[in-house]
């Protein structure tokens, strides 16, 4: 008898486990139930549906229940859901949501790919008309339909994630005023504070208001608009709010089922996909995977980490071998021209984990080489371990090249890498795309000479502490333009001439524009004796802390 398997759950990981499972068993019953009206779907694209940048609803559409019926024979019903597992019979009840209908159905392997939900806050007048989540393409119909209907001109965003910073872009693209409103410190917060500082500038010279340190409280209806008011007392009037808090894993099928939870709620899987009932599998947003810079447990709702599950999972019900090794979290954003992307740990995330300080460098690199006209900055920020040189993560904001610096970090960490490791790497070089010496190689080698001793890093915040004495090596008109309050003002040409005003009885920290003149002088300085250190940065990352700390 043919094994059959059913897959709870369509869209990135179920669908591609069904249709890897296919391509190596052509015996099997698989079949597919989903909930939803559309069984794999691009939901990352659905902020830019809303926007008008994606104009045709079924490009979103990845595959269909006829596609996937006529190219690899698996049985895909949508508007269906399961309610019940039992896994003493193997069986699962599903119930028609057309018809209201229930059914049972059995298995020899079950996939669960449930996702995750979005986080609704438990406010008064969340539920009224014009209040939206954005999922799955009837959420984005829905808001497109409601901004037509009703002339929609001011909008409302409650989170400044992923999804808060992409629905604030594409509805200024659509010409509405909007309004973003986060409850953290900063905008796009898995990422450091001064790193988020450029996108929060970006936002608003691009018009988005922005309110961080703030949460809807309470939401009201009166003459045809949306009255928000924060916790903090503020007031909000927008034609359509936009909740983008968050998302947490869909668990209620396993829970009942008595399936074995994680630490941080999502299904507790061995490397192999498998729950606690070896004959029940999970992939996906509602999964707990393994932190690879922290080993600790997380959830992290992405695209291609459930991908890559969905396929595992398929060779582990197909008699293959094979092991999940844990998540980076690599992932990008586009917020209005800028790029901001991530790769592995965050210092806030290390602190979290309670893991030891890493070794931290800045720098702003261009995209390519300065005399090939259109240079940008890259600002980047790279983590590692001090005992071994190994690359924890990576962090980098900018309008060019930055995805692309972001991937070959995180493919050297999926290998082990260190910081020496990635000021070696051989990479694409012409005048136009990068530099003999790449992004990605200097972030190594700054990460190298701090870690050997050649040029240690300081985070900007040691020029506060009087313990330090702080040196300006740029040139005048620099400095005039804004420098560090307690900063002496030797210019890098005349440093060697003029060391003799320089105090020997505490360490110095150096700073420039963007770290290389301040590394020739810790070079110079630390070889006529001085305890010299590199502001990492320069004054480039100094005044990004500025931003943070307003």
């Amino acid at each position: 008898m043919p094994s059959r398997t059913i897959i709870v759950g369509g869209v990135a990981g179920g669908a591609s486990c069904a249709a890897r499972l296919r391509r190596l068993d052509e015996q099997a019953e698989i079949t597919v139930y989903e909930r939803g009206p559309y069984v794999s779907f691009a939901n990352c694209g659905l902020p830019y549906h809303v926007g008008g940048v994606i104009t045709e609803e079924a490009k979103l559409l990845v595959a269909t229940p006829r596609l996937l019926h006529d190219r690899f024979r698996i049985t895909v019903k949508v508007r269906h859901e399961v309610v019940a597992i039992d896994r003493a019979a193997q069986t699962v009840t599903v119930r028609d949501l057309e018809t209201g209908g229930e059914a049972t159905d059995r298995y020899d392997h079950l996939v669960l790919s449930p996702g995750a939900n979005a986080i609704i806050p438990a406010i008064p007048g969340v539920d009224l008309p014009g209040v939206f989540t954005v999922r799955t393409v009837p959420d984005a119909r829905t808001v497109r339909a409601w901004i037509d209907s009703r002339q929609a001109t001011r909008a409302l965003v409650v989170g400044g994630g992923f999804i808060g910073l992409e629905m604030a872009e594409n509805l200024r693209h659509r010409g509405l005023a909007v309004t973003l409103v986060e409850k953290a410190d900063q905008v796009m917060p898995p990422l450091d504070p001064e790193m988020a500082a450029p996108v929060r500038a970006r936002l608003e010279e691009r018009g988005v208001v922005v309110m961080l340190g703030e949460a809807a409280a309470a939401i009201r209806s009166e003459a045809g608009a949306l009255h928000v008011t924060t916790e903090r007392g503020a007031a909000v009037v927008a034609d359509l709010v936009i909740l983008a808090i968050g998302v947490r894993p869909e668990t209620t099928l396993a829970r009942q089922a008595g399936l074995a939870l994680g630490p941080r709620g999502g299904f507790r899987v061995d490397a192999q996909m498998r729950t606690s009932d070896p004959r029940i599998l999970a992939v996906g947003d509602a999964v707990e995977v393994v932190d690879l810079a922290t080993g600790a447990p997380a959830l992290i709702p992405l695209a291609g980490p459930a991908n890559r599950q969905g396929r595992l999972a398929a060779d582990i019900i197909a008699g293959r071998s094979g092991a999940f090794r844990g998540v980076q979290g690599t992932a990008v954003c586009g917020v209005f021209g800028l790029t901001v992307a991530m790769t592995g740990a965050s210092e806030r995330s290390l602190a979290r984990a309670g893991a030891p300080a890493a070794g931290v460098v800045r720098l702003h690199p261009g995209q390519h080489v300065g005399y090939y006209p259109g240079v940008r900055p890259i600002h980047l920020k790279l983590l590692y371990r001090r005992d071994d040189g190994r690359v924890l993560g990576a962090q980098a904001v900018g309008e060019d090249g930055v995805e692309r610096r972001i991937d070959v970090i995180a493919t050297a960490m999926r290998l082990g890498a260190t910081v020496e490791d990635l000021a070696d790497l051989e990479l694409c070089y012409a005048p136009q795309y990068g530099a003999a010496k790449d992004a990605v190689n200097l972030a190594g080698m700054v990460a190298s000479n701090d870690r050997n001793g050649d040029a240690p890093a300081l985070a900007w915040s040691v020029a506060d502490d009087e313990a330090f004495a702080v040196l300006d090596v740029r040139e005048p008109g620099e400095w005039a333009a804004g420098h560090h309050a307690r900063a002496l003002h030797i210019p890098l040409h005349q440093l060697r001439s003029r060391l003799a005003e320089l105090p020997r009885d505490r360490p110095l920290a150096v700073y420039c524009a963007g770290g290389q003149r301040s590394y020739y002088a810790v070079r110079l300085l630390r070889q006529n004796g001085f305890d010299a250190r590199n502001l990492s940065g320069g004054w480039l990352s100094a005044r990004h802390r500025a931003g943070v700390d307003g």
